[in-house]
Formats: C-alpha cells, sequence, structure tokens
C-alpha cells in the first residue's frame, strides 16, 4: 500500500492551530472567570465614601466642575457640509 502524503499534508499544521486557539480559549476563561477574578464586597470600614467628591474633599482637595465650553468656537476644520440631495420635508439645515 502506497502513502499518499499530499493528502495528508495540510492536516497537520490545521490540527496545530486548532490546538492552540482551543488552549488560548480555555487559558482565557481560566483566567477570566477562576476563583481569584471573583469581585469581593467592601465592608463599611474600606468603602465610607459614595462619591469621588467625597474621598477628594476627605484628603482636602479641591474638586472644581469643568469650565463650560466657549460660546464662540472656531469654524471647524475641513470642507463645508453640503446639502443633501434630497432634502427631507420640515427638516431646515
Amino acid at each position: 500500500m502506497i502513502f499518499d502524503q499530499a493528502k495528508h499534508r495540510g492536516v497537520r499544521p490545521v490540527s496545530v492551530a486548532l490546538g492552540v486557539a482551543i488552549f488560548g480559549m480555555l487559558a482565557m476563561l481560566v483566567v477570566d472567570h477562576g476563583p481569584w477574578a471573583r469581585p469581593h464586597a467592601q465592608d463599611s470600614r474600606i468603602a465610607t465614601y459614595q462619591t469621588t467628591g467625597e474621598s477628594a474633599h476627605a484628603v482636602g482637595a479641591n474638586v472644581a466642575p469643568t469650565p463650560p465650553k466657549s460660546q464662540l468656537e472656531p469654524d471647524p476644520l475641513g470642507p463645508k457640509r453640503a446639502d443633501p440631495p434630497n432634502p427631507e420635508p420640515g427638516i431646515v439645515h
């Protein structure tokens, strides 16, 4: 019996790639969902502040709101928008 190697030449790389992919997926599942990745509940001694502002004020930091955007903004760079070829009724550009 003569073994036809041409038929089986592409099987080994495919099986190796499939094995690596399955191993990688199993490894990700173990790392992401293992017993060490469980969320830990904080007791009241640790979680004393509900917001970032409260915790910042507790250590003496100042929290300032973000300044509002300027009313005079420059025109955006690039070409101006063209009117659509078939404008919808009732929409003003």
